[in-house]
């Protein structure tokens, strides 16, 4: 590694089709990360056992997420994209620090009282989800973790988990911190927060009649055509300025406080916007589909790269606790 760089390592759940959410909440700004930073991006497919119990789906929502990131841009030159399974020296780096945590610090993660209370069965996985997400990033002596203020938390955990292992053996791992997503605020259909379990999404590579079906469809007040709207308050108009610029946004503000223009205007400009922003993403991603090969020997050499890292660690980790490094049988 190239110590004058930070190295950005960041995970993904292969949870079903990529949608507007995943885009500009987080897939954008890793992929603009590739030009600042040593990145790491890995499809974290262990972290989906815990609330996905279906091979077939597994495997298909796996290579969505890979097809998703390669089409939107990822330069798998630049940065190391690789299932996080390929790496299987995690999962035994979750076992050594799960005997330097303590048990109190699992109980407070806020996000397994929120899984549990909406219904997901509380499997052990769950609970220790927050000890493989450390290893995911202590493995790699990640200096950054790029994350949306709902997984603050889940850094500041590895950070108390990477300090007691330095503590009780010696420093082997660097503290990371966390950088705070910009935020942007993505409405589902319905005006709440986008996300797949409120089936509320509007998906990247949808096109033709169920995208807009899907964007005809976005819920809105009750407000007759003639009638001045407020854009503030439309989730039709939050969508377009995550598309348009200054100066469109503020025309169709215009058009909206002047009345005589219905939703459906709105809603086709917003359709119009989302097809020309992933054109190039969706040819590409057609591509790709024809190109499976091509797909898994970027996932198989990115896995190696990161893997050679991990090992690297793990022979630090295990001379630490006193172990040998691992024999080739």
């Amino acid at each position: 590694m190239d110590q004058g760089r930070k190295r950005i390592l960041s995970g993904v759940q292969p949870s079903g089709k990529i949608h507007l959410g995943n885009y500009f909440g987080a897939i954008r700004q890793h992929i603009a990360l590739q030009n600042e930073a040593e990145c790491f991006y890995f499809i974290a497919d262990y972290h989906a056992l815990t609330t996905l119990q279906d091979p077939a789906g597994l495997r298909e929502n796996v290579q969505d997420v890979a097809l998703a990131y390669l089409a939107l841009g990822l330069d798998p030159e630049k940065a190391v994209f690789f299932r996080q399974s390929d790496v299987p020296e995690v999962t035994e780096l979750t076992w050594i620090l799960s005997t330097v945590t303590n048990m109190g610090l699992l109980e407070r993660a806020v996000s397994y009282k929120e899984k549990i209370e909406k219904g997901i069965e509380a499997n052990v996985g769950l609970f220790t989800y927050p000890m493989l997400m450390a290893s995911d990033i202590l493995i790699y002596r990640s200096h950054l973790v790029p994350v949306g203020k709902d997984q603050v938390q889940h850094i500041e955990m590895t950070q108390n988990i990477a300090g007691r292992f330095n503590r009780a053996y010696k420093e082997v791992f660097p503290i990371p911190q966390y950088r705070l997503d910009k935020e942007s605020k993505v409405p589902g259909t319905d005006g709440q927060k986008m996300s797949k379990s409120y089936g509320n999404t509007i998906e990247v590579f949808a096109e033709g009649k169920p995208l807009r079906k899907t964007v005809m469809g976005i819920v809105t007040d009750s407000t007759p055509v003639e009638a001045p709207k407020d854009p503030e308050r439309c989730n039709v108009f939050a969508l377009y300025r995550l598309f348009a610029t200054e100066e469109e946004q503020a025309a169709l503000a215009a058009r909206y406080r002047a009345g005589g223009m219905g939703y459906s205007v709105a809603k086709q400009l917003l359709l119009e916007k989302i097809e020309q922003y992933f054109a190039a993403a969706r040819e590409r991603r057609k591509q790709l589909v024809n190109d499976p090969d091509f797909v898994e020997n970027v996932l198989r050499k990115g896995a190696q790269r990161a893997r050679a890292e991990a090992q690297k660690t793990m022979a630090l980790v295990r001379e630490a606790v006193g172990m040998k490094a691992h024999s080739v049988v």
